[in-house]
């Protein structure tokens, strides 16, 4: 995972944030990722993958059969 920091946060927001992570039973830290998830990941955004999965059932869907190229890697020659 990531870390973020945030630098220069008014005093004011900080103790905001304090106050509304304990309203929530959380802690600061959780409470910003909370605010940064609903914020970056909203719940009515678009999944490109649901919205495919959409499409194709309408023609009566798909399967694909995949399978990995068992084949070993290669070695590289600095020459």
């Amino acid at each position: 995972m990531a870390a973020v920091t945030i630098r220069r946060l008014a005093d004011e927001t900080h103790r905001a944030l304090k106050m509304r992570a304990k309203a929530n039973g959380r802690s600061a830290e959780a409470e910003m990722r909370a605010i940064l998830d609903a914020a970056v990941r909203p719940e009515g955004r678009i999944k490109v993958g649901t919205e495919m999965r959409k499409l194709v059932e309408k023609y009566g869907g798909f399967d694909l059969d995949i399978q990995r190229d068992q084949t070993p890697a290669g070695t590289v020659t600095f020459e």
